[in-house]
């Protein structure tokens, strides 16, 4: 599966918003901080506790997508996802390539995060299918993934995941 380099880096970035740890207070700091490429240079990444509490539910909200068992379930979490975008689109080529950015450049940090999750999850959705976003498979995991295999085929968000599992498996005949 190809997709836009821009795209496909938008898809990344949603993949490791729902994927990060919530548990930790200052998991959205950190992951702003760890992420700072994708905003406009001069974006305030301190947020507020509301705005932190929107990065969260945004998470939440990528998350709910993968979950989804069907397509208008998928249709139902995207366009609520979709909801909280602000697109406005404009091409840049500030990294020496002509490609374009979905939030505008002087956003505030939540809403360029918030429309370039929403927007580059929902071409993948949109041009490739909802089957192509997963949950791993592997006991104990649960990470979302996006399912870039030629024949949609994958079960797992890392090959560590599917090494652990295969090896488990392989353990549980062994001992039956």
């Amino acid at each position: 599966m190809n997709y836009d380099t821009y795209g496909s880096s938008a898809v990344e970035l949603a993949i490791d918003l729902a994927n990060a740890d919530r548990d930790d207070p200052a998991w959205v700091r950190s992951f702003l901080d760890s992420h700072h490429e994708w905003f406009t240079d001069g974006t305030d990444l301190s947020l507020t506790p509301p705005d932190a509490g929107r990065v969260a539910e945004t998470s939440g909200l990528v998350r709910d997508v993968a979950l989804a068992e069907s397509e208008p379930d998928v249709m139902a979490r995207l366009n609520a996802l979709l909801a909280l975008a602000s697109p406005r689109p404009y091409a840049t080529d500030h990294d020496g390539e002509l490609h374009l950015h979905y939030a505008r450049p002087d956003a505030d940090a939540v809403e360029q995060l918030t429309t370039t999750v929403a927007m580059g999850l929902s071409q993948v959705v949109v041009q490739h299918g909802w089957q192509r976003l997963g949950v791993c498979s592997a006991e104990g995991c649960g990470n979302v993934y996006v399912d870039t295999s030629r024949n949609a085929s994958r079960r797992y968000c890392s090959n560590t995941c599917a090494s652990r599992s295969t090896v488990a498996a392989y353990r549980a005949r062994q001992r039956a």
